[in-house]
């Protein structure tokens, strides 16, 4: 038993309701064989770095972005037991150990725990009854090499990206930022791709928000497919619509038209559909904004009520934030230089983002207040030294006493209460450099 496994059979002896778990004891070590045997994996033959560890690399990556990979494995200290004393883990075995590994533990672990905590989380914090979420996509750089490019592709502006581009579509609980689903690839395919695919992870009984770019028939009308699940999210400003019913001042019951376009790529589609028009303003000085929702019941779902909850989509914009600004460090192009390499370190960054909000979520029962009132920045960073601690602890049974003392310290997680009346426009903070690009030479017609 190595002294990572040792730790947390430790940690997991002690009843949950009595102390605050520790980042690792949230992943159960039988989940982590699993995902080896499922994917067809695991280690057969000893090896310097054995596949049950590399997981933990990953992971270990993801935490310390600031670190080269020597270094996270030093940290770690992960190496088969009776290693010779002092002597390192070479860079090759470390590139090796990922490359045999690949990315589908890394995923069946992310699944895995997401199924455990996100749709869970999602049903502790409803929105009148439904499981609320978001869905939203967004992009990141991956390292500048001729396989990344040739996979991930270039955004296709005015100039050629400087980096490689993934573009990726996340379903996270909106309460909780939990990432309950996930899909990524080439920048080349649209948001839309990747949102399609994590419709069948939406449960019965959800109110899924999403942005105005999701306004297609095809889309709305597939989300909506399913026992109770329904959506919300606001108009653009060409968007029509005839109205069937008044439901109240400025709450319609309208028909929207399918186009002919839409039609024929999907023949399923009817001519027509229903929803909901509910038009606000939240300065009176600038003009109207308007929703639209498949809540068509105006009793048991106020005008009112949807205004203020179509507001949380936001949550998912701030659960992006959380991993490029902080999770990241900024440091937004991952340092996979191979295509399986990015998609294991991203499944390995969305996982290790779901730990510490499962944490933020733990300890926000123990403070009995919402999870967003719990610091993404501080829970980060004692997660971090935590697991440099745990590399250069010796003794696991001293993990309890570690845990009380963050219990006496829980208010150093809380945040003031968000002041509803704060505007932040959209602006740009920082203008392009006027310097020219720089770009690589591609080799790939060589």
């Amino acid at each position: 038993m190595s002294w990572l496994e040792a730790a947390l059979s430790e940690t997991a002896s002690y009843p949950s309701a009595e102390s605050l778990s520790t980042f690792e004891a949230h992943i159960d070590p039988t989940w982590i064989d699993e995902a080896l045997e499922a994917t067809g994996t695991a280690t057969l033959r000893r090896r310097r770095l054995p596949a049950e560890q590399v997981v933990w690399l990953v992971l270990g990556m993801a935490l310390m972005r600031d670190r080269p990979m020597e270094d996270v494995v030093s940290k770690l200290d992960l190496a088969l037991p009776g290693k010779a004393e002092g002597k390192s883990v070479a860079r090759s075995t470390v590139a090796q150990a990922r490359q045999r590994l690949g990315p589908a533990p890394l995923r069946w672990l992310f699944e895995r725990c997401s199924q455990a905590w996100a749709r869970k989380s999602a049903d502790a914090h409803a929105w009148k009854s439904l499981a609320l979420y978001a869905l939203d996509g967004s992009t990141l750089r991956v390292a500048d090499s001729d396989e990344n490019r040739a996979h991930f592709g270039l955004s296709s502006g005015r100039t050629e990206s400087g980096y490689p581009l993934v573009r990726l579509a996340a379903l996270v609980a909106a309460r909780s930022h939990l990432i309950v689903a996930a899909a990524f690839g080439p920048y080349s395919n649209s948001e839309h791709h990747y949102a399609e695919s994590l419709w069948s992870q939406i449960p019965p009984n959800s109110l899924t928000l999403v942005d105005r770019n999701f306004l297609s028939a095809r889309i709305l009308l597939g989300l909506q497919n399913g026992t109770n699940r329904h959506w919300l999210l606001r108009a653009k400003s060409n968007t029509s619509w005839t109205i069937l019913k008044k439901l109240g001042r400025d709450d319609l019951l309208v028909e929207m038209k399918v186009s002919d376009a839409a039609r024929q790529q999907d023949r399923s589609l009817p001519a027509t559909f229903q929803a909901r028009a509910i038009g606000y303003s939240v300065d009176h000085s600038k003009p109207k904004q308007w929703l639209l929702t498949s809540l068509l019941d105006p009793v048991k779902f106020t005008a009112k009520e949807i205004v203020v909850a179509y507001h949380e989509r936001w949550e998912i914009e701030l659960a992006y934030d959380e991993i490029k600004t902080h999770q990241l460090d900024r440091l937004e192009t991952l340092r996979s230089r191979s295509v399986k390499g990015v998609e294991q370190e991203l499944w390995g960054i969305l996982l290790t983002y779901n730990l510490v909000r499962f944490e933020m979520e733990r300890i926000a029962e123990e403070a009995k207040l919402p999870p967003s009132r719990i610091s993404f920045v501080v829970s980060m960073r004692y997660i971090r030294d935590e697991w440099e601690w745990c590399a250069i602890s010796s003794s696991p049974g001293s993990f309890p006493e570690k845990l009380r003392r963050m219990r006496a310290k829980i208010l150093d997680f809380v945040l003031p209460e968000r002041r509803s009346e704060r505007r932040f426009p959209r602006a740009v903070k920082l203008k392009m450099s006027n310097y020219a690009r720089k770009r690589r030479p591609s080799t790939l017609a060589k």
